[in-house]
């Protein structure tokens, strides 16, 4: 599908990070991709795509691999494949065996295969049929670039005979006018022939993009054991009374119920009070400002980490509710929330937003205070399955530090998936959930568990009376 409108005109009010990254685009490229959608940015792509998903078998696989008679366009084809998020694949000895004959003695078998200008033509067409043998090769792409040596209406006929039509073959015959008929011929024995690497390469990316949602296994809907009465209450309440907006307290209340890990706290409304409860839950504690006019209370110093003693805490109390005083004099506080201090841990935010014609929209990506800034963030509409979580996970740029680098530790990517798992179930349990925000999500090592540090809800009022 080609659609237009791919920037908003205008941004909703909204509290929420997860609203204000979401947007009505957002939505229909999280229903295609649910759908198994193929979305084509511009004209170009999208007869790309068509000649491509028509002419050719769709691959099992991610592997592909590269013949191309000069180094530099061979490059840009295997780094085009890398940033799809496919692999240059490695091809078995025995392949590599049945590959040397055929080339010269200079070429190497190396991924991508770099033949010589002066090879005969039939060595393309052989080294597409030893490379479509191969079990770990899912699709061919084939680079031919015009030189004094090239013979290019040759090396189209010798290429056509190799395909085998279980595995995809697509070519890019670069360069000057005198290709047209070389390509024409391709594109009628069923090959399709692009004019850059780039363009094929994405036509590819389609190709395993939609393969991969047909061999999809079947959707199967996870629904834990959760308080829903709890929720059901919760929630009437603040709409009855009108208070829409769920601060850290009620909103932690909630995600408590559906199961997930919130540390031990409470709100004082005075230092003393906020002793008490730091030296029954236990050092160091977290501190946060209450007050239903503070969105992101960071920005404001209404949040204090690590405080390890009572005199601290009593420090804490009293700045903190100076500062917020000073900097949002009408806004109105509630108290201080005191809780026990979350271990260490990887900051990502998890959330949803409601879009009035998709519904319960899920949002993954890098939390903490620069979640907008580096909009590192996927969608996925609900309801979710393990593996839909687990996937959205692995779209984001970040997922190379839940997998751990450099020395660090990688994270329960399993427990993230839970997490995202349990709000496709409360959001879809409750419609009147407009917009919800968990960030931080502190997520740790493999077997621990994921500790909500800050959470918010935005609810839809009740429907007015007749």
């Amino acid at each position: 599908i080609l659609k237009s409108g791919t920037t908003q005109a205008g941004v909703k009010a909204t509290v929420s990070h997860t609203g204000v990254l979401a947007s009505a685009d957002t939505a229909y490229g999280a229903a295609f991709k649910r759908s198994g959608v193929i979305r084509a940015n511009t004209f170009e792509s999208l007869f790309d795509y068509a000649s491509a998903l028509s002419m050719q078998p769709l691959p099992k696989g991610h592997n592909v691999f590269i013949i191309t008679n000069a180094g530099g366009p061979g490059i840009m084809a295997a780094d085009a494949v890398e940033e799809a998020g496919m692999n240059v694949v490695e091809i078995e000895a025995q392949t590599d065996n049945l590959l040397n004959p055929q080339l010269s003695s200079q070429t190497t078998t190396a991924n991508p295969i770099h033949v010589l200008g002066d090879i005969d033509p039939t060595g393309y067409g052989n080294a597409v049929k030893s490379a479509l043998g191969d079990p770990r090769v899912d699709s061919i792409l084939v680079v031919l670039t015009p030189s004094t040596m090239a013979k290019p209406a040759e090396t189209a006929k010798a290429i056509v005979p190799s395909m085998d039509g279980v595995k995809p073959v697509v070519a890019v015959f670069m360069g000057c006018r005198n290709l047209t008929v070389s390509r024409k011929e391709l594109i009628e024995a069923g090959l399709p022939c692009y004019e850059s690497p780039e363009r094929a390469v994405e036509a590819l990316r389609g190709m395993v993009e939609y393969g991969a949602w047909k061999q999809r296994p079947p959707r199967s809907v996870t629904r834990f054991k959760v308080n829903r009465r709890r929720v059901e209450r919760i929630l009437s309440r603040r709409q009855r009374t009108g208070m829409l907006q769920l601060g850290e307290v009620k909103g932690k209340d909630v995600l408590g119920a559906y199961g997930f890990h919130v540390p031990e706290g409470a709100l004082a409304s005075s230092a003393e009070e906020a002793i008490e409860i730091a030296e029954r839950i236990g050092f160091p504690v977290a501190m946060k400002i209450v007050s239903p006019d503070i969105v992101h209370k960071s920005d404001l110093g209404g949040v204090f980490l690590n405080v390890s003693n009572p005199e601290a805490v009593e420090d804490s109390y009293d700045l903190m509710t100076l500062k917020i005083h000073k900097k949002v004099p009408e806004a109105r506080i509630q108290g201080v929330y005191v809780e026990k201090m979350a271990v260490k841990g990887l900051e990502v935010i998890v959330g949803m937003t409601r879009d009035p014609q998709f519904g319960p929209m899920l949002m993954f990506g890098l939390g903490g205070i620069f979640v907008e800034v580096m909009k590192d963030v996927t969608f996925h509409l609900a309801p979710i399955t393990e593996q839909e979580a687990i996937q959205m996970l692995k779209s984001t740029k970040s997922y190379a530090m839940l997998q751990g680098r450099r020395g660090q530790d990688g994270v329960d990517i399993s427990a993230i998936a839970s997490g995202l798992q349990r709000i496709s179930q409360l959001t879809t349990d409750f419609p009147q959930i407009l917009e919800l925000d968990i960030n931080p999500f502190i997520v740790g090592d493999f077997g621990s568990e994921p500790v909500v540090a800050d959470a918010r809800m935005t609810l839809a009022p009740l429907p007015e009376k007749k």
